[in-house]
Formats: structure tokens, sequence, C-alpha cells
């Protein structure tokens, strides 16, 4: 398994205001963009900063939530998306609505650079430069609003520095996420499907992953006889501490061999290798950035194992407290 790559700064975009980004992040989950969004997002900007001269490697990226507004029907129980429809076909007919769903975001993007020795006074042209740059891009298939200019402070980009002993980097860190706040920050939570399979196959030994995974995404209700004082009553196992825990994509697994390039017709880009895949899911969940003890609870980081058919999304985070 691969480890998260050697940092020196931490590259805080704060409080991007994104437009009717991707709200579907797979074909299981919604609610939020994939991590994968953000992973993408931090390759394109690292080629669009090389191309414009800067010397800058992107490794992980953290991701703080500020607001989110879901594009749904208000009111009732169940809810749908708000669909837009398309323009009528050539013959006048009514065309098919595409099912699509878009959300409102107000999200802090934390990248970690490996700069070297990255000069002080070059930093806030390279910050001014990369800002720039990401103001023309997609952010989860979103659009990313400019800054008001009574709120252009809050949104200028800063840097925290990693270059220092373990005790600097931890007096950085307690800066950091306390400038992220108010906010939620997605970490990792694979131990929890371990935890609730072991429960699970104490009740049913022929348990499996998947049965495990479902349970976690929903909230399951069973009758306890002994609530309530003796008197019964309908509990769920959402218990209080148990967190904002959510299903979520974290990446890929290979359904078949790699294809040569250019050898599958319609791919996209016909000059890299080309594979059939679906979707990985594990657990995540939602924690305020003051539960954070240190960078690597914070990023995401890429595990790509081609042999084993694997590409995944990797996250550090280590709960003290890992029942649920």
């Amino acid at each position: 398994m691969n480890t998260l790559p050697h940092f020196t700064h931490l590259l805080v975009l704060p409080h991007l205001r994104v437009h009717n980004a991707n709200a579907v992040s797979s074909p299981l989950t919604h609610g939020f963009p994939s991590i994968t969004a953000f992973l993408g997002l931090m390759w394109a900007l690292e080629r669009k900063t090389r191309a414009a001269g800067l010397d800058l490697e992107f490794g992980a990226v953290g991701v703080v939530c500020h607001d989110r507004q879901e594009q749904t029907t208000e009111g009732g129980f169940v809810k749908s998306f708000r669909l837009t429809r398309n323009p009528v076909g050539k013959d006048g007919s009514t065309a098919a609505i595409v099912e699509e769903g878009r959300i409102h975001l107000d999200l802090s993007v934390v990248l970690a650079v490996n700069a070297g020795a990255w000069d002080r006074d070059a930093q806030q042209h390279d910050l001014e430069t990369i800002l720039d740059l990401l103001q023309g891009m997609r952010i989860a298939g979103g659009t990313l609003l400019p800054a008001t200019q009574a709120a252009a402070s809050r949104h200028r980009p800063w840097l925290a520095n990693f270059t220092g002993d373990s005790d600097d980097q931890a007096r950085e860190f307690r800066k950091l996420r306390a400038r992220l706040l108010p906010g939620s920050a997605l970490v990792a939570r694979d131990d929890l499907i371990d935890s609730r399979l072991d429960e699970l196959r104490r009740q049913s030994p022929q348990a499996t992953r998947l049965d495990a995974w479902l349970s976690l995404s929903r909230i399951n209700w069973h009758y306890d006889a002994k609530a309530n004082e003796g008197n019964g009553g309908w509990q769920n196992d959402r218990t209080k501490g148990s967190g904002w825990v959510v299903p979520i994509p974290v990446g890929y697994g290979a359904l078949g061999e790699l294809h040569d390039a250019g050898t599958v017709a319609h791919a996209r880009d016909a000059t890299t290798p080309f594979r059939f895949v679906e979707s990985l899911y594990s657990m995540g969940e939602w924690i305020g950035p003051h539960r954070l003890h240190a960078a690597q609870d914070l990023l995401w980081y890429a595990d790509s194992r081609p042999d084993e058919g694997l590409y995944r999304c990797r996250n550090d985070y280590r709960s003290v407290d890992t029942t649920l």
C-alpha cells in the first residue's frame, strides 16, 4: 500500500464558492462530490501550475465543507433532484430529462505541496497565480464563483509551513485547523466496516463486507423489550457519539485486463492504456477540524495497485474510539 507523499507546505484555498457541483458521487451515493473529484482537481491544477512555470508538486488533498445546499425538492420525507428540461428535438418533440444531481458548496481545499526551497518573496506571487488558474477550472463539475470585493481577504489562499521539526509542524497544524472552523472535514472510516462485520457475524456467520457496508449506510431499528424501564420500545443503532458516518466511494476496481492505448474504440484518451472499472465503496465520517490531530488525518492521497486492479483514495485518519 502506498503512503502519504512527502510535503513541505500545506496550501489552503479557503471558502471556495462552487455552483452546481455534481452531487451524485457514485451509482449508489449522493449528497457530496466524490473524493476522487478533488484528487482529479489536484492533478489538473498541478499540470497547469507547471505549464505556468511553477516548480510545485501536489501529493494529497483535504476537503472541509462549510456549507452545502443540495438542489432537491423541499418538504416531505422523499425528495427528488431539481432537474432541467433539455431543449426540444429537431422534430419539436420534448427531449428526455437526464437525471443529474447538483449541489452548491462553500468549501476549503487543502493541498499538500512539495516545493523544496520555496523562496518566501515568491510565495505570494505564486499563490495569486494558482488562484487565477483555479478560477478557470471546474470543481467536481461545478463553477467556481468569484469572491466579492468585501470578502476578498476571506478567500485569499495562504500557506502553512511544514519544514520545521515535529513541534513546529504540530503548532502549524493547530493554527491551520482553527482557521478552518466552522466546518466539517471528510475522513476515512474503513475500520467501521470491520467492526460492523464482526458484529453481524456473531448473529449470522454468512455475513459479508457488503452486508456490513449496507448496515452502516442506513439507520437500523429494532425492538428492545427491556427499554423504557421494561416497557419496551424501538431503538436504533445510531447512538449518541457515533458520529456523522456516511457511505462514500473511494476509487475504482478493475473489471478486466489493461488494454493498450488506442485499442478501445471511443476512449477519451487514445494515448493512455485503458481499463474498465467500477466504483469501490467504504465509509467516511464528517468531523470538525478541531478533532484532527495531525495533517495526515485530513489529507487524502492516491493508492494505485494496477497488478491487483485497485485504484483507491486513502486517508490515514485514526479515531481514538473506533466503536459505533
